[in-house]
């Protein structure tokens, strides 16, 4: 009688456990593989859910576009969300666009181009303890990283080559416009090169930042005709959208004894080099998708606590069309070909290599 009393509590209890796993079973459900890679993935990125703002002064042009392209790609990596303000070439609406990041409180800011009047804002955000991360504009606040390319290199690399290209003497034309801080460091190289080269002229100057290819192709039209053939050796432009006008007109209009030479490279400047019927022989840049992923460590270094370097310098590389195949390739292929071109590693942390595969 004890022995089947002892069975029959064994027998309960063991039912009493299995509906207990069946209820943990049901109520735990295990989530789907791929769901629960995703959420590893989101959780070993430890700046996952930042929010981070680009602030533009322009995305005019193929540059801008592969740039913004390159922040995009590395934000992602990171696990950020960003979000794109642009000011449409007015220097007062980017300055109000850095303040409405300021008030949304987003976790990292980062600015493309502007000037001295972003300077309030920086401080703003500093105080509020916000990074910043500024590219090409020339300001002077504690605490933000400003990047820039090494303008005055790349307009060196261009009229040097230019240089050799006229056998030292001719008439040229420049396209370039005041109020950017790049083109007035790529300004200093050139006055340098006028004054070191009296045997070259400069016989005429203009540039605007409102619809640059077009207005360039219109502008040099009527130089073309002031000059007839054989006046005008070279063009020299301080921008990638200056070039695309100047060597539209000048195809245009058959003048084939007159060679552009440009600065920055994109996939649409590329196609132009590459083509043996275009003037536009050579440019000088630095990868602008590099640029972009730049930014964005040097941007994640501040939101970890590293102390990055108040000012950064990108180097440049000269491509000139001796260096490429003859078939259409991209910049995504240029680094085949031209030495120091893309997948640059500048800004990159150890705790960062993990988190950007």
């Amino acid at each position: 009688m004890r022995a089947t009393y002892k069975k029959r509590n064994w027998l309960v209890m063991t039912m009493v456990v299995i509906m207990a796993l069946m209820v943990s079973a049901c109520g735990h459900q295990k989530a789907p593989a791929a769901q629960g890679n995703a959420q590893a993935a989101t959780d070993a990125k430890p700046l996952a859910g930042k929010r981070v703002a680009l602030i533009m002064e322009f995305n005019t042009g193929t540059f801008s576009q592969q740039y913004t392209q390159g922040v995009t790609e590395e934000v992602e990596k990171f696990g950020g969300t960003l979000t794109k303000f642009v000011a449409d070439n007015d220097k007062a609406k980017m300055a109000s666009l850095l303040d409405s990041a300021i008030t949304q409180k987003f976790d990292l800011i980062l600015t493309d181009h502007g000037d001295a009047l972003l300077e309030p804002g920086i401080n703003k955000a500093i105080a509020q303890n916000i990074p910043v991360v500024v590219f090409d504009a020339d300001v002077n606040v504690a605490g933000a990283t400003v990047l820039s390319q090494d303008d005055q290199k790349m307009a060196e690399l261009t009229l040097e080559q230019m240089k050799k290209d006229m056998g030292a003497k001719g008439n040229i034309v420049k396209v370039w416009v005041a109020g950017f801080a790049p083109m007035e460091r790529r300004q200093i190289s050139y006055q340098k090169f006028l004054k070191d080269n009296p045997d070259i002229k400069e016989v005429a100057a203009f540039g605007t930042a409102q619809n640059p290819a077009l207005s360039t192709q219109t502008q040099m039209e009527a130089i073309l005709k002031q000059y007839p053939k054989g006046q005008i050796s070279a063009v020299w432009t301080a921008w990638d959208e200056f070039a695309k006008g100047a060597a539209r007109a000048i195809q245009q209009a058959g003048r084939t004894e007159i060679k552009v030479y440009g600065i920055d490279m994109s996939d649409e400047d590329l196609q132009m080099i590459q083509d043996p019927a275009n003037p536009w022989v050579a440019s000088a840049a630095v990868d602008p998708k590099d640029i972009g992923r730049v930014q964005v460590r040097y941007g994640y270094q501040k939101l970890h606590g590293d102390k990055p370097d108040d000012h950064v310098v990108l180097n440049p590389v000269y491509v000139s069309r001796d260096e490429l195949p003859k078939e259409q390739i991209s910049t995504d292929q240029l680094s085949q070909y031209v030495k120091g071109w893309g997948e640059s590693e500048q800004g990159l942390q150890d705790w960062m290599k993990d988190y950007t595969k």
